[in-house]
């Protein structure tokens, strides 16, 4: 057998991300946790402790062999609110903590010849968002573009880049920012008709980072209950 793989997930203290966690670490993996509040502290949206974290990780554990960028939030802005500020904040640790994180992962990776790594999108993008969604669903389009280029980019290393894109799932994040009643309409919408939880994410992370996934690359897993079809 070999070494254990090392999986570093960001936002891994949130509902979805510690979910993430616990999967990976009980398909075998050592998991490393970066976020604001717990493992790894590191403020995602500065680039430098990103970069400072990612270092931390090299220094303690060698190695990272799989990477899942998780962390993100909602800050809802229409266009005729939008704050300059808020919107590089948002984008910063949306998407460019991930590349800043790749940077410093995928040498290793390729040295290897073995590398998973996966961005978590969302379903919101496919569909007529609201206006105040504007933000936040161009981040998650942006990781899709990010996620391609790089499967291209390291394809012949051996590193396989996916996506996961989740809908409406139920944590307390999501319901601290959307209308009373958007989970039931969500609901709705899906052709499964029950609640999406954080582990519906996990596993399909837990999949894409396995070797069941060796032949997938560039791809996109919904999990929606049916509410995108694709």
């Amino acid at each position: 057998m070999g070494e254990q793989r090392v999986a570093v997930v960001t936002g891994g203290a949130g509902a979805i991300g510690s979910a993430i966690v616990a999967v990976l670490r009980a398909s075998g993996h050592l998991t490393v946790v970066l976020d604001r509040t717990g493992g790894i502290v590191c403020d995602l949206s500065s680039a430098s402790s990103t970069q400072a974290a990612a270092a931390e990780v090299l220094e303690r554990y060698g190695r990272c062999d799989v990477l899942v960028h998780c962390a993100g939030y909602l800050d809802p802005m229409p266009l005729a609110e939008l704050d300059l500020d808020r919107w590089r904040a948002l984008m910063a640790v949306n998407v460019e903590a991930s590349l800043w994180l790749v940077r410093a992962f995928a040498p290793g990776m390729v040295d290897r010849g073995f590398g998973r790594i996966i961005l978590i999108s969302s379903d919101g993008q496919w569909f007529p968002p609201s206006a105040e969604f504007l933000p936040y669903v161009t981040s998650k389009a942006a990781l899709l573009g990010v996620m391609r280029t790089l499967a291209v980019t390291y394809g012949e290393d051996g590193i396989a880049v996916s996506a996961v894109a989740p809908g409406h799932t139920d944590t307390p994040a999501a319901r601290a920012v959307v209308a009373d009643g958007a989970l039931d309409a969500s609901i709705a919408s899906q052709v499964l008709k029950r609640a999406l939880v954080p582990e519906d994410t996990a596993h399909a992370v837990a999949f894409l980072a396995s070797d069941g996934a060796a032949a997938m690359t560039g791809q996109v897993l919904v999990t929606d209950g049916g509410a995108y079809m694709r």
